[in-house]
């Protein structure tokens, strides 16, 4: 029988281990936002017999994003005019006991300037449905990737990513709470950490969390460095954690840049960055995972599904 069994892997290490899909993953094409980009999606989720998708829609020259929910129509996705916008980055949504638990990333600019990023905060909005989301909850000053889920015993799982913990970049925390009434900054900065998940000059953050029949959570992430030149690596990657011990199989990298199309980079040092936004698990062991790209494109990919075997444990 598998079992959690933590070790820890550079980035390379992992890379080496790391077997491609058989096929090339696919753009997503998105219309009615003019020239600007979309990216850093969600997965498709169903809503009200409709399928979504919350993304990142920005100018290339610029930070200041807005997410925007789209709907498809033959393989165009277009902005769905009745839902709400948000002044937000790099969006996340899942459900929690009937309720949609929707974030991102807010910045903070420096008010001279208006262009120089000072700061960030995530935001967490709470609804029965997408029209009626409402600001539940802000998390610590500089912290993105925090995620939500259920838990089987009904309670909640709560995910955290500081930065600059004992000499590290970022590392991910993760802690249970009662309730969702219980969330607040300081329930998010005290949750224990993995320090053992990541180098100290690499990072990576969780960004979807499933829970997987069993009651393990299947946590859908990135793992990060920056080489010699100053360029950024970002890769998918994937864990399973037991929330009750804390055990946690080792990370998996399940995708990286080269597997999707070409396309341009925002800038030239995240050419080589995709970011993990959601998978969409389907029959047969297989799943689709939907990525940002370089900062300027969303693509889709079917991968095995890497939490089938550990979702047989017992």
């Amino acid at each position: 029988m598998m079992k959690l069994e933590w070790q820890t892997k550079t980035c390379k290490e992992l890379l080496l281990d790391y077997q491609p899909a058989r096929h090339k993953g696919r753009k997503l094409h998105f219309a009615g936002v003019g020239d600007r980009d979309v990216y850093n999606i969600t997965a498709p989720f169903m809503n009200e017999g409709e399928l979504y998708i919350a993304g990142r829609v920005e100018a290339r020259d610029s930070e200041e994003s807005e997410i925007i929910f789209f709907t498809c129509r033959e393989d165009i996705w277009t902005p769905k005019l009745d839902l709400p916008k948000f002044q937000l980055q790099d969006p996340f949504i899942t459900q929690i006991n009937g309720e949609w638990i929707f974030g991102g990333v807010e910045l903070y600019f420096d008010q001279v300037t208006k262009r120089a990023i000072i700061g960030w905060k995530t935001v967490l909005y709470r609804g029965k449905n997408l029209h009626e989301l409402k600001h539940a909850a802000s998390g610590p000053w500089n912290m993105k990737d925090i995620r939500l889920t259920a838990l089987s015993d009904g309670r909640i799982g709560v995910f955290s990513r500081p930065f600059g913990i004992e000499g590290t970049r970022a590392v991910i925390g993760f802690s249970i709470l009662d309730s969702f009434d219980e969330l607040s900054e300081t329930a998010i900065i005290q949750a224990p950490l993995f320090r053992d998940q990541f180098l100290k000059d690499e990072w990576g953050g969780a960004n979807e969390i499933h829970l997987l029949t069993n009651g393990f959570l299947g946590v859908l992430g990135h793992i990060s460095y920056t080489d010699d030149e100053g360029r950024l690596h970002y890769h998918a990657m994937s864990f399973v954690l037991n929330p009750w011990t804390r055990e946690k199989s080792p990370v998996k990298i399940i995708a990286t840049r080269s597997d999707f199309p070409d396309g341009p980079a925002k800038r030239a040092d995240l050419a080589d960055v995709i970011f993990s936004g959601g998978l969409v698990r389907k029959a047969n062991s297989l799943a689709d995972l939907y990525v940002g790209a370089s900062d300027t494109e969303a693509h889709y990919m079917e991968i095995a599904d890497p939490f089938t075997a550990y979702e047989q444990m017992a």
